[in-house]
């Protein structure tokens, strides 16, 4: 059985253009719409989740995180090449006080939940406000250099518009004013 183009419209995508244009309109300043449909972030977060399944892949493997997929949307301080690369984080405490200051500073931003944290290792998931992507954000305190070595991966997509990269640049600003 063949639906028409025009009762595909009708039945399907009209309501989810509705819906969409009511989230929007509404989470941008329209108050009528706000009494008319659920407009917070959070929800709109859950009407349209693009959220994934958590990787199997993170944590500490002999000392390194995970490689970044081919895909741009993706930053390691342990990467080869220059789109994937980011400086390390540096640290003038104790590692562990600094991955503690880190978590803190995590724990403080809009749409971050951490997942896993011990004196070593954290890791946090940063989902999107609108649309429910999420980013998965690891940070592993590296004794051997020294170091905090950081992975920021978005779970779905090709781009990420620079989010990944802008976040590990915002909470090494908090970490260092």
């Amino acid at each position: 059985m063949q639906i028409s183009p025009l009762r595909f419209l009708h039945k399907k995508l009209l309501p989810m253009a509705i819906a969409l244009w009511l989230g929007l309109v509404g989470y941008f300043g329209g108050e009528t719409v706000a009494l008319a449909a659920p407009t917070h972030p959070s929800v709109l977060g859950s009407l349209f989740s693009f959220s994934g399944q958590r990787p199997d892949n993170l944590g500490v493997h002999d000392g390194h995180l995970s490689d970044c997929p081919d895909s741009p949307n993706c930053v390691s301080t342990q990467s080869q090449d220059a789109v994937h690369y980011i400086e390390p984080f540096t640290y003038s405490t104790s590692g562990e006080e600094a991955l503690a200051q880190i978590k803190q500073v995590v724990e403080s931003m809009d749409n971050a939940k951490i997942v896993t944290a011990d004196d070593h290792y954290l890791n946090a998931e940063f989902t999107s406000a609108i649309m429910g992507f999420v980013d998965d954000v690891e940070f592993y305190l590296d004794d051997h250099a020294a170091l905090i070595q950081v992975r920021s991966a978005s779970r779905l997509g090709e781009s990420d518009l620079g989010v990944n990269r802008d976040r590990i640049e915002t909470i090494r600003s908090l970490l260092n004013p």
